[in-house]
Formats: C-alpha cells, structure tokens, sequence
C-alpha cells in the first residue's frame, strides 16, 4: 500500500485511499450512463448500405474501452480524470458520417481522428489550432452539439415526429406522432424529462443514472401490464439472465482508408477535422477544469504532465475506433469523483474497474428502450447549452458567426454544417471590417475547405463531373 501511495502520489496530494475509492465510484456511477446511451445512439442508426450495428455488441465495446483507457489515464496520467465514448462525437458517427459510408469506413475515420490528435500533441500544433479558433466560437460549437443531441432525444423518444410530405404543409416537425402526444412509451419519456431536470436542479450525484434506472424499471411494468405495439428500437422486459459472456464481436472491424473510396476526398478531409474539432476543445476544456476543480495546477496554471495527459486521450480515441464504439474522449462527469476526494489517477483505477465489471453485465443494460434513455440526451443538451452565457451577443463578429454555429446544427442535422457556416461567417464578417489579419492562417484554410464543401455541387458541375 505504501508503494501505490509513493506511486500515486496520494498523501502527496492530501487525498487518503478511502477518497480515492469513494470518488471513484462517485465517477462511474454518474457517467455509467453512456453504457446504455452509446448503444442507443450508434445502434439506432443506418450505415450507407442500410446495416446497423448490435446493440450487444456496443454495449461490451463501449465498456472495454471506457476500463482500458480509463486505468491508463490513471497509471500513465495520474489524474482522477475517466474517459468513455464521447456524446456528441458519437452523435457525429451515427448521423452525419455512418450514412455516407459503411460502418467499418467510419470506425476507421474515427482510428485517423485519433492518430492525428496524438500527431498534433506530439509535433506541439495542438496548442496552435487551440489559439486559432476564438473561444467564443469554441463555445458555440458545443452549443450547436447540444441542442443537436436534445432534438435527437426528443425525436428518438416519438415526443417530435417529421410531418409526411404528403400532409402538403409547411411545417416540418410535429409534437407527436400525429399533432398530440399518446401512448405510453412517450410518457414514460416525458416523466423521465421532469425527473431528470428535477435530480439536475436539485444537484443530486448521478442525477441522469438514477433517471434512465426509474424509466427503465416504470417501462418494464408498463411492458407487462398494457398492450403497447413498440416501444421502437428496445422493448423493456426484464432478461432471462443478469449476468452474460461479453460479445467482443465489434472489435477490429474498422477499415482504415476505405471512407476515400466509397466519399470524395473533401467531405472525408472535412468529417475528420470536425471529429478532431469535436474531441480537440472537449478535451482541454475538460482537462483543466478538472484538474483545477482538484487543485492540482502549478503555479503558472498548467496541468501536469499535460502533454501526457493529451497523448493518452488521443490514444483513447484510436482505441474508439477500433473498438467500433467511437471515439472515446474524456468526461467532465469526473467532476463527481472530485467532489468526492479523488485527487490522484488511483481513482481511476476504481472507476475503471467498474467498467470492467459492467462487461458482464451486458443483458441488464441492453434492457433500457429509447424513451427512458432520451431524457438524458435532453439533460446532456442543457447542461452544454450553459455554455451560451460566455458569448458576447453584443459584438456583433462574433455573435452572428455564434448564433449561425448553434443554429444550423440541429436545423440541418448536421454538426459538421454548423462548424461550416460559424467559421466561413467569422471569416467573412472580419474581412469587411477591415480586420482580416486577426483571422488565424488556420481558420482561413478551414473556411476555405468549407466553402468547397457547401458548393460541391456546383464546383462538380463546371469541372463536368457531374
């Protein structure tokens, strides 16, 4: 015990091995969520050739790699710091890349997202894209995702529906299925909202875990009590068995450089910087605000052993990709293990050894329907959305690039769209005041990538490639 304290530094630290262990249950039981989200939201949705991924198989995925990288970022990091498939990224995998190619192509863009980040800690250009972009712009992007991922929860739960084109109408989207809410999976959605924003505004620790177990058991009653045609993608009945083998079935099926062959080379260039643009600013966001939530900042503010630390995630997002469970970054739910003491990476030892656990758990987990984990999609997208509140919707530069961003995301489902239109919108608006030169060599070629992309039809047109 002596040797893991020296090791571990958690005496050094003023922490005491049962701080250590309380924040790392602390840690997993608040972001164990993930283990039925990640699932959800990658096993709801259609590749290109109109395959879908198991959710059995997620499930053992996303929990492997969330126990392996969480352990190594505590060895190797030493920080109380867990790391799991990311919300939003994943949301990018299903949505926006997944349908323009196959599973394995995407995974496999997912293995370059990852390699390249850990080419940007090593080579030092991390910190340079870093200042590229303004902080305002960074926090309209997780704005955008936000919304983006609750309006995914509201029409993954059947509490918005698309209005038929046969409707002959001018409106989109529809409360409902037909106008008006009905049934009982979408109360159980709805009761599911108000529990969770009540848990939220109460403050109570693992407020989204304790939501989607509540919605979960009250939908197996319901199951086994009323006549209901689909709960969708899940029906809530209780498995035959708790404990099971983990199916490692997803695990290598990636494909490296097949995205090129099967999308143009712009579009693929483009979803890979917005996967590391997702997974980039997340991160350090994360990174320091835990560690200085941990007092664990030197003097001069910086994270130790940060290029470590940064090293580490990257590699987490490489063994996303191979895992075919997306990319996995870190969480700012580790806050929970801070509050509960974790000072040290011994912590994650803990948090990861759970994870482990929940390998064996896979038929409880696979039990939760869409509309008692959406809620927690609803609860994810506030919790981002806090960040508007650092815009300065005064300045009109960078409000209307901002307001541009965090709209065109969930209006076109599109996060890779939204980035677009805030980049190539700062980089116009500056230009006409005559501020040209504050724009970052960076950001001008990312614009200029984005205005190909938005015009790629045209530009296929004059070049007769269509």
């Amino acid at each position: 015990m002596e040797t893991v304290d020296r090791f571990f530094k958690i005496s050094e630290r003023g922490s005491t091995f049962g701080r250590e262990i309380r924040g790392g249950f602390a840690t997993f039981f608040t972001m164990a969520y993930i283990l039925v989200l990640n699932p959800i939201i990658l096993g709801s949705a259609k590749d290109k050739f109109g395959h879908q991924l198991d959710t059995v198989q997620l499930t053992t995925a996303t929990a492997l790699v969330a126990a392996v990288m969480t352990i190594v970022m505590g060895v190797g990091g030493n920080l109380p710091l867990a790391l799991a498939a990311g919300l939003g990224l994943n949301a990018v995998v299903a949505f926006q890349i997944a349908p323009l190619m196959s599973w394995d192509d995407a995974m496999g863009l997912i293995v370059i997202e990852g390699l390249l980040i850990c080419a940007l800690v090593v080579t030092g250009l991390r910190e340079a894209v870093m200042h590229a972009i303004p902080q305002p712009l960074k926090q309209a992007i997780s704005v955008g995702i936000g919304l983006f991922i609750a309006f995914i929860g509201f029409v993954d739960a059947g509490f918005v529906s698309r209005i038929p084109d046969i409707a002959h109408t001018t409106v989109p989207v529809q409360l409902g299925g037909t106008g008006t809410l009905s049934g009982w999976p979408v109360l159980v959605f709805c009761l599911g909202v108000l529990l969770t924003v009540g848990l939220l505004a109460r403050k109570v620790k693992g407020a989204i875990l304790i939501s989607i177990v509540t919605m979960t058991l009250l939908a197996i009653v319901i199951d086994s009590t009323a006549d209901i045609k689909s709960w969708g993608l899940t029906t809530p009945s209780w498995p035959d068995r708790i404990v099971d083998a983990p199916d490692f079935g997803l695990i290598g099926h990636f494909s490296l450089f097949g995205a090129f062959g099967q999308t143009g080379v712009i579009t693929v260039v483009l979803l890979i910087f917005t996967l590391i643009l997702s997974d980039f600013f997340d991160t350090m966001g994360t990174v320091v605000g835990i560690s200085a939530e941990a007092g664990l900042l030197d003097d001069k503010g910086q994270v130790p052993h940060l290029g470590r630390v940064l090293l580490i995630d990257g590699a987490a997002a490489v063994a996303g990709g191979v895992a075919s469970s997306s990319s996995a970054t870190s969480y700012i739910e580790s806050a929970a293990g801070v509050g509960e003491g974790s000072r040290t990476g011994f912590s994650n030892v803990i948090t990861g050894g759970l994870f482990a656990l929940a390998l064996f758990l896979t038929p409880v987990l696979t039990i939760v329907p869409l509309q008692a984990a959406a809620p927690a999609l609803v609860a994810v997208g506030f919790l981002m959305m806090t960040q508007v509140k650092g815009i300065d919707w005064d300045k009109y530069e960078i409000a209307i690039p901002a307001f541009l961003t965090i709209a065109v995301m969930p209006f076109t489902y599109s996060i890779t769209n939204g980035i677009g239109a805030g980049f190539v919108s700062y980089v116009l608006i500056k230009t006409v005041l005559g501020k040209a030169k504050d724009v970052h060599w960076l950001l001008w070629g990312a614009s200029a990538l984005f205005v190909v992309y938005f015009a790629i039809d045209p530009i296929e047109q004059v070049l007769g490639v269509k």
